[in-house]
């Protein structure tokens, strides 16, 4: 096995690099500690929470108005007991039923429509026409309409949600199908797809990146909208959602019950970006290559 030295400006020896053709003689060495917490995703994110958690407790202590700003302690004090007597988490499941319902829906119709849109010329015209329609206008400025329609209830709920969800899960999807490169259009007709075989197994993977961005998009905007509708009528037949709850709260000045509320909102939303859709990035798109 042969040495190459390697020399600085100065002609001062610096590494001594064996040259080999025998892989055994290359020895991997673990990354230390420190730098393997740093590269840790997880780590990362915890630290930034753990930031923003000690800045809430400094400034609810500075306040020291629990009417104003309660701090993070109080906040989880009140979490804790609304849990503890069970209205905190069935109206937190109340919510997150009809939300899940909603959401179904507006991907499943922003589906359908994206699908005639690649398909066809005129579901083109007709995807662009009411995205630029209807995308700009806020789904909580149709609820006077939607309980005209279908009354104090679910069916309210359902209809914002799914406005809320349908545009950018749709806008994201047809956007995403018409970035794929015209040589993977060319091997999906070379190989005879056409339809629903060509959006699945063409477009869908190629597109795949916008998508999940869609989706993204779509539960942030069908969870607040969920949040504010409730906020107007929670109480939709007579159970009421964590809109509700935040709102009775406040009535009440329980303002540290109104942080738990916002709390329980928060801690969905890390959970879902970083356990559902975290994991769908894992096995989708980075394992492709697609994203880093």
């Amino acid at each position: 096995m042969s040495q190459t030295v390697s020399f600085d400006e100065r002609g001062d020896r610096l590494v001594d690099i064996p040259q080999t053709n025998d892989p055994s003689q290359f020895v991997s060495k673990p990354l230390p500690l420190q730098l393997r917490v740093v590269d840790s995703n997880v780590v990362r994110k915890i630290f930034v929470v753990v930031l923003l958690i000690i800045g809430w407790q400094l400034y609810g202590k500075w306040t020291d108005n629990d009417l104003q700003f309660p701090t993070f302690t109080a906040t989880v004090s009140a979490f804790v007991d609304s849990v503890t007597r069970g209205t905190l988490v069935e109206q937190f499941l109340n919510s997150l039923r009809i939300l899940l319902m909603g959401y179904a829906a507006g991907v499943a119709i922003a589906t359908a429509m994206t699908v005639l849109a690649v398909s066809t010329r005129i579901g083109t015209d007709i995807l662009e026409t009411l995205n630029a329609a209807f995308s700009p206008l806020p789904a909580i400025a149709l609820l006077p309409l939607a309980m005209l329609w279908f009354g104090l209830g679910v069916g309210s709920l359902l209809f914002v949600l799914i406005h809320s969800v349908l545009w950018p899960v749709a806008l994201n999807m047809h956007g995403g199908f018409r970035s794929v490169s015209t040589t993977l259009r060319m091997v999906g007709a070379n190989y005879g797809l056409r339809g629903l075989p060509y959006v699945a197994r063409i477009l869908i993977p190629a597109a795949f990146p916008s998508i999940l961005s869609g989706l993204k998009i779509g539960w942030a905007f069908g969870w607040r909208t969920e949040i504010a509708a409730e906020l107007v009528f929670g109480a939709s037949s007579g159970d009421g959602g964590l809109g509700w709850f935040i709102f009775e709260n406040k009535n009440n000045l329980e303002i540290p019950a109104v942080f738990a509320g916002l709390l329980a909102v928060i801690g969905l939303g890390l959970l879902v970006e970083n356990l559902v859709f975290r994991a769908i990035e894992i096995r989708t798109v980075e394992r492709w290559g697609m994203q880093r």
